[in-house]
């Protein structure tokens, strides 16, 4: 089980003339001994995502932040592109000497409330600084796919490229508000660029999950153990019955995966801020313990806190 660890990056402690609210998909990059970077992204005056990382040690169990906000990492896109809107990072793969950050597009729209996209930037200083591979997205919505397709985990296994990702079935007007359904599924690559959509899914719906957040992918034993995010569609922004959940699911072969609900081992606290919504986690181990980051209540709203086991 899971050991609640709190508050780890409270948004109020953090406030400038760039952060104002949100500190959304945290996940953490190894640096060198205790040391890791935490990625996130935060929204501005003006409600628009940027990405940003601080400094952890991480030791026995705990974390503890040890410098101030750095960023934001990459300007909005032009206006036009994919991510003139919003930039959230949702993770990061070494390459040689070369750190990949895939990271959401954010664009408005009219007659439903946004689009999503699937970028990369590069960092060639271990994650200090990155630049925008393109000024266009390396996953798009497409023939096959035509809504979004949106929060991508990858990892490389034997020169292969491995990605789940968000994709969007359709939206539907609820309640008089447009709200996306979306499952989760996998496409290879070779070079981490251009990437081969064949349609597979990975998890798809059932009666608890009826729209499937952020993946993230540890592999243990050579079992793939993916945590998810999952929700209703109709009340989930406001009913901690409706609202965001943290799922399991496990695989042999990354591709085929039985959802195990009942071994995520941990749930919504009682009060607090993750006591309506639990999303968007980062599952990693270090020196014998297995760390979680993730967000509560109204997407990160509060900041990101932490359990281990």
């Amino acid at each position: 089980m899971w050991k609640k660890k709190g508050l780890l990056f409270n948004i109020d402690d953090y406030k400038n003339d760039f952060i104002k609210s949100h500190a959304s998909i945290p996940f953490a990059f190894h640096v060198e001994g205790n040391t890791f970077r935490i990625y996130f992204s935060s929204r501005n005056e003006n409600g628009k995502s940027l990405p940003y990382y601080v400094t952890a040690n991480i030791n026995a169990g705990s974390i503890q932040i040890i410098s101030e906000p750095v960023g934001p990492l990459l300007d909005l896109g032009k206006l036009g592109t994919f991510d003139d809107s919003g930039i959230m990072p949702s993770c990061l793969i070494k390459e040689n000497n070369q750190l990949f950050m895939y990271y959401i597009g954010w664009n408005p729209q009219t007659t439903v409330s946004y689009r999503l996209s699937i970028g990369l930037a590069i960092s060639h200083d271990d994650g200090l600084t990155f630049k925008r591979y393109s000024e266009g997205p390396i996953c798009d919505r497409s023939l096959d796919e035509p809504y979004f397709n949106t929060a991508p985990y990858v990892i490389k296994e034997r020169n292969i490229w491995k990605m789940w990702y968000i994709s969007c079935t359709g939206w539907e007007i609820i309640n008089n508000y447009p709200e996306p359904s979306y499952h989760i599924k996998y496409a290879e690559s070779e070079d981490g660029i251009n990437w081969n959509r064949n349609g597979t899914i990975s998890v798809d719906y059932d009666q608890k999950a009826k729209a499937l957040g952020r993946p993230c992918i540890l592999k243990i034993n050579n079992i793939y153990n993916m945590y998810f995010s999952y929700r209703n569609t109709d009340g989930y922004r406001v009913s901690n019955k409706d609202g965001y959940k943290l799922g399991l699911a496990l695989s042999s072969n990354g591709i085929d995966w039985e959802k195990r609900y009942d071994e995520t081992g941990i749930t919504l606290s009682d009060s607090g801020w993750d006591n309506k919504m639990m999303e968007y986690c980062h599952v990693f181990v270090h020196n014998g313990f297995t760390y979680m980051l993730y967000n509560g209540n109204e997407f990160g709203k509060e900041g990101f806190g932490y359990a281990v086991k």
